[in-house]
């Protein structure tokens, strides 16, 4: 393939890009401080997902030029990606209003699902069910909770950025043995964004993604994920098992934090992973182990659902059931003690 010159070039500019806002961002104090919610103690310069976000779209008129994906599912993922990712870097640099974040957010999702064609029908219980408008409400609801929750879990130094390389490294394995190779660009040139950035983001952080590149990546996962469900049903269960690390730490913590009547949209750290992390006193060790779980344990039942034809809701049950085990042990969603 002539074209694989892109994935180095593209891990370069997220790297030279993130140096670049890391300096710009310690000569204009774009720090973020440690206070009483944070899982950091130190100092530590923001913002530099906007390098994850800046290298990953400057690729995609390559990919429609090159017609190595169609042009409005590159539409759709760069548009909802650009939209969100811009609201994040508002809210970095200043404070929106949740619920004009929250309509943004929305706006991202109906412009992804536009260009996507809505939700497909999706096989379950042995039928093809088509939801209809249903569908596109739930698809819609799916896309504002993955960027949210890829925003909550971006907590500890490393672990927003090595979830996002091993789930698109985990994908394009599935793509590949299942004969859709087509697919592959859009989550590999994700990963190799991602991978420039963590050289600095990782244990210990030299700098932090903030919003707008967090909520970028959870959106553009979402989007991927419903790109593959119009090619496969097979192949939305693959991405949600593959993404159940964050799905079930971070469902798991928002609805008990709804049950006790907790201010939902107040900073906190009651995550499993962030109980994990004072648990052992450092990051590095639950970054590795969040690598670990979706290599060896995920990615091996989301291989049997995309490519050998596992029940797709079996194999969510088989891969969701010990995360939940792993969010209670470690408390997810408790009030921390004092």
């Amino acid at each position: 393939m002539i074209y694989w010159w892109l994935i180095p070039a593209v891990v370069g500019i997220s790297f030279a890009l993130t140096a670049a806002l890391r300096r710009y961002a310690l000569a204009r104090s774009i720090i973020d401080i440690p206070n009483a919610r944070s899982s950091h103690s130190i100092p530590t310069p923001r913002g530099g997902g906007v390098a994850i976000v800046l290298a990953f779209l400057l690729v995609l008129p390559v990919l429609a030029w090159a017609k190595l994906d169609t042009l409005p599912a590159l539409v759709a993922i760069g548009g909802a990606g650009a939209l969100v990712a811009v609201i994040g870097f508002m809210d970095d640099h200043g404070h929106i209003d949740a619920r004009w974040r929250l309509l943004g957010h929305f706006c991202a999702a109906a412009w992804a699902l536009f260009w996507l064609g809505g939700f497909p029908p999706i096989a379950m219980f042995g039928m093809s069910i088509d939801f209809g408008w249903v569908g596109c409400i739930l698809a819609a609801f799916y896309l504002v909770w993955m960027l949210n929750l890829y925003n909550f879990m971006d907590g500890i130094d490393g672990i927003a950025s090595v979830e996002a390389i091993s789930v698109c490294f985990g994908a394009c394995l599935i793509y590949w043995l299942s004969g859709f190779e087509g697919l592959m660009w859009i989550p590999a040139l994700l990963a190799m964004a991602v991978g420039g950035f963590l050289y600095w983001n990782f244990p210990p952080a030299r700098i932090f993604m903030g919003d707008a590149g967090s909520g970028f990546l959870g959106v553009v996962l979402g989007a991927i994920s419903i790109q593959a469900a119009w090619v496969s049903s097979q192949l939305l269960w693959a991405w949600l098992i593959l993404l159940g690390v964050f799905i079930v730490d971070a469902t798991y913590t928002l609805i008990r934090r709804l049950i006790r009547g907790d201010k939902v949209y107040e900073a906190h750290r009651s995550h499993g992973y962030q109980f994990a992390s004072r648990k052992v006193g450092r990051h590095l060790p639950v970054t590795l182990g969040v690598v670990v779980i979706n290599m060896v344990w995920l990615l091996p039942i989301a291989l049997c659902v995309g490519v050998f034809g596992l029940n797709g809701l079996l194999g969510l049950v088989l891969a969701y059931v010990p995360l939940i085990s792993l969010a209670i042990k470690f408390h997810a969603g408790e009030l921390e003690k004092a």
